[in-house]
């Protein structure tokens, strides 16, 4: 996950931003209505994906006011680091744990909307969560990119 936020990202780690990242058992594993995928690449072991999901809704701030009401924490399942290394991208690899993200969240019961937030200038990760969802708000207002985000509601069920 520190690779992504270096190499795809390019702020490095904010821990404002990562603390999840740093101490991702207490984020992911600890509380029941969390959970951390990872994926292993067969032949050495090491990390070629990672699929977080939580329920925290988007903060405000830094988010806009109406899309933390829209989106509520304990309501909403919210998608975290869905990373892929880029040798292993355009394999399925990230659909596959997003799926089982939002079978995960089913089963829960208690969450209403999946809710996600991406970098549109990571390669393929607008597209990715495009065919996956659709567009609540697209914040690609800063002149120079340095901040765009794009929100995403995806289905719960596919």
């Amino acid at each position: 996950m520190l690779d992504t936020v270096y190499r795809d990202f390019g702020t490095g780690y904010v821990p404002r931003w990562h603390a999840d990242i740093i101490d991702p058992a207490a984020a992911y594993l600890a509380p029941p209505r969390h959970t951390l995928l990872v994926a292993l690449d067969p032949h050495d072991e090491g990390v070629v994906a990672t699929a977080a999901l939580d329920s925290r809704g988007p903060a405000h701030p830094p988010n806009p006011r109406d899309l933390a009401e829209r989106y509520p924490s304990g309501d909403t399942a919210q998608l975290r680091r869905v990373y892929v290394r880029p040798e292993h991208r355009r394999r399925g690899l990230a659909g596959r744990l997003v799926d089982e993200l939002l079978a995960f969240a089913a089963a829960d019961g208690g969450y209403r909307a999946v809710y996600l937030h991406t970098d549109p200038k990571v390669p393929g990760a607008e597209a990715f969560w495009r065919s996956r969802g659709k567009v609540v708000l697209d914040e690609r207002v800063d002149p120079d990119g340095a901040f765009d985000v794009v929100h995403f509601e995806i289905p719960m069920e596919r």
